[in-house]
């Protein structure tokens, strides 16, 4: 559930919020897999120039995700209140994954 009208004033207090809305270990492992699938995409998209793969990496980002909130989690993408924060924590959650910060 998010925090009742909480507007927070930097990264580092949303990224706390972040995590916890993303206690689940499949849904942290939904969000590291699409946000790695949706990188990978947007390489290629532009590599090939095949604007569609935009879509797919759109498509395949938020699928996984969402996954993980609503059948993991139980709990409403921060994606809808948080979008650009959101985004910024989906790709600290991967980087702290691969620097071994985080569990996997």
């Amino acid at each position: 559930m998010h925090e009742a009208g909480r507007r927070y004033r930097t990264f580092d207090e949303f990224y706390g919020f972040y995590l916890r809305e993303h206690a689940h270990p499949v849904s942290r492992r939904l969000h590291v897999a699409g946000t790695s699938l949706a990188l990978i995409l947007v390489v290629l998209a532009a590599g090939l120039r095949q604007p569609w793969l935009l879509v797919a990496a759109l498509a395949c980002g938020y699928g996984l995700a969402w996954t993980g909130h609503f059948f993991f989690e139980k709990n409403r993408p921060a994606t809808f209140t948080y979008p650009w924060w959101s985004l910024r924590g989906d790709f600290r959650l991967l980087a702290d994954t691969l620097a071994g910060r985080r569990k996997w």
